[in-house]
């Protein structure tokens, strides 16, 4: 397999939201007054100026409005923001522009419009297709809600793919693998399916420590992963990546800049980038709070707390994090020219002889299906 152009990417962080999720450790935050999004889309037009400067001459292939909830946005600030990305940089022709939305009535109104500004993916975050768990997932929507809007989005947009969260509280395999069947149905091409995670700071951790929450045993959590790998490779749907389905071509190809660890501009309050210049890979990040973050770019030019270069070992140790979460694996000659230096031969023969690692074309090695379920391990092995 010859190394594949992970292409130039720009990530957009819109910040707000509705209301919190208990399960969300993300940078968004609630505002109970109105945002003054013609103030925001400026301060992204002078960041993207800046990181512009930094990286002429590359080509756009994908843009992504994160969140928060971008679908908070009106299209008219998505359009103002894509022609800011359009002054200072080359488009692809077949440049690849997603945005999150949530399937409220009130954000699905506006999907015409982002399609009329240039979005052709939608990222929907339906996360249940049962109204007691998405209660308990603290999502504004019902199932109704959302099956609307999935039929709106596919109407509306060129590609679409939406979340579910999986390992809820009491789920049994067989009702994931029966509300896998029906997404599976409704989806387009794509699906995210992502296992509930505890994280720190959240009101969800807060529920387990004091034994309110709790979630599937590691043992039943993998049997609801063997459930979505292989329900979704029986549709046609494999996993891509660890979390990531897709009909082979439907890949999120933004997403596929970060996991082959290419570059991308990161704007708006909590974005992270990695630009790699004369000096080696650069690490960026900008401030969280969206209101300092706001006044900074207005002060400064930009929002950045963060901009590093790497190291040639922590630039080694984000490829493997990054690439081994993808079937395709990763190149170790590439590796080495990152890291400055070989994996330990011992350590790689000892994953591929428990089944954990295996070699492919070339000097690619990827996980093993065993070996996704322990993906932390056997990165951690392989970086030491």
């Amino acid at each position: 397999m010859t190394q594949v152009d992970p292409g130039f990417g720009i990530y957009i962080h819109w910040p707000f939201c509705a209301a919190k999720c208990p399960y969300c450790d993300f940078n968004s935050h609630v505002r109970h007054q109105a945002i003054d999004q013609e103030r925001f889309a400026r301060a992204f037009a002078t960041e993207l100026a800046l990181f512009a400067q930094q990286t002429k001459g590359r080509t756009v292939t994908s843009i992504f409005f994160g969140g928060g909830t971008p679908s908070l946005m009106k299209p008219e600030t998505v359009e103002a923001i894509l022609g800011s990305v359009a002054k200072n940089w080359s488009i692809a022709e077949d440049v690849e522009i997603s945005m999150e939305a949530n399937p409220s009535s009130v954000e699905a109104e506006r999907f015409r419009g982002y399609r009329a500004a240039g979005v052709n993916r939608v990222s929907l975050g339906v996360q249940a297709l049962n109204d007691a768990d998405l209660r308990f997932l603290g999502r504004l929507h019902d199932v109704d809600t959302a099956l609307k809007a999935i039929e709106m989005a596919r109407e509306t947009f060129p590609r679409l793919s939406f979340d579910l969260i999986y390992a809820r509280p009491g789920q049994t395999p067989e009702a994931w693998s029966a509300e896998l069947e029906r997404a599976i149905a409704l989806a387009a091409d794509h699906l995210s399916l992502y296992q509930l995670t505890i994280e720190h700071d959240t009101p969800f951790f807060k529920l387990y420590e004091a034994g309110k929450l709790v979630p599937p045993d590691p043992d039943a959590a993998a049997d609801l992963y063997e459930v979505t790998l292989s329900t979704c490779e029986a549709h046609g749907m494999p996993a891509y990546e660890i979390s990531n389905h897709a009909v082979p071509g439907a890949e999120c190809r933004h997403n596929l800049v970060y996991w082959r660890y290419g570059d991308y501009v990161g704007v708006g309050p909590g974005a992270h980038g990695r630009l790699t210049g004369g000096n080696g890979k650069r690490a960026t990040a900008t401030e969280l709070h969206p209101e300092t973050w706001l006044a900074r770019v207005e002060e400064n030019g930009h929002g950045m707390i963060e901009d590093q270069v790497l190291t040639m070992e922590e630039q080694g140790d984000e490829y493997l994090i990054m690439g081994l979460r993808l079937v395709e694996g990763v190149d170790l000659d590439r590796y080495e020219k990152l890291s400055g230096r070989r994996l330990d031969p011992r350590r790689l023969n000892d994953l591929i002889s428990h089944g954990m690692v295996e070699k492919m074309e070339g000097s690619r090695v990827r996980a093993t299906r065993d070996g996704f379920f322990v993906l932390d391990a056997v990165v951690a092995d392989l970086a030491a």
